[in-house]
């Protein structure tokens, strides 16, 4: 994959976030992966060595908070960072595209895992109507439709799906509360969704 950052565009980026105030490593890294709309989240090995490098050359000052470390643009950060606006542009139209990008590849890999996982369902509920099929016709007289076992899986399975939706509704809403719910966030949950939806008919054909 091509890298995210061009040679230098995450060290003047990093200025470009400290302009709006002090943070410390772990709101850069929160800002930086907001910005990717979540598909991509630098490491702290990543991060902390081009803050101490920033802070070698005297565009970044440190102090600290308890136990956490604060970086803040100096006076001379701020000054090249005036001189290569005009680059921080191109880096942000870098990372537009990097976005588009990573989200394309994320899609392309939740299609193929979900075309395993389709398969796999596939091949369990084919063997599961197998088992019914023989079970039945061994079974004693009566309708071969319905069995109290039949009943109790019918509304474990109505619970199964009740309480999925109402778990990804307080997840979505929790994330919601701190974070915008990204295209990437939304694509996912329509995919996964959909083949869902789709394995799950596919396992009630008889």
């Amino acid at each position: 994959m091509p890298p995210v950052f061009a040679h230098g565009a995450l060290r003047l980026y990093l200025l470009a976030l400290l302009e709006s105030g002090p943070k410390h490593g772990y709101e850069l890294i929160k800002a930086l992966s907001e910005r990717f709309g979540g598909t991509y989240s630098p490491s702290a090995g990543t991060i902390y060595p081009r803050l101490g490098k920033l802070e070698e050359e005297g565009l970044v000052a440190t102090h600290t908070e308890g136990r956490r470390t604060n970086y803040s643009i100096t006076p001379a950060g701020l000054t090249e960072l005036n001189s290569r606006r005009d680059e921080l542009a191109g880096v942000e139209n870098d990372i537009s595209a990097s976005v588009r990008r990573l989200a394309d590849n994320l899609r392309q890999d939740i299609r193929v895992n979900m075309r395993g996982l389709r398969a796999d369902l596939a091949a369990t509920a084919e063997a599961a109507r197998t088992s019914a099929r023989a079970a039945g016709s061994a079974g004693s007289a009566g309708s071969p439709w319905y069995s109290p076992e039949g009943e109790r899986r019918l509304k474990e399975a109505e619970m199964l799906v009740q309480a999925f939706r109402d778990d990804m509704r307080v997840e979505l809403r929790r994330h919601a509360g701190s974070h915008p719910v990204t295209a990437v966030t939304l694509e996912t949950v329509k995919t996964v969704l959909d083949q869902a939806r789709i394995s799950i008919r596919n396992s009630l054909e008889d």
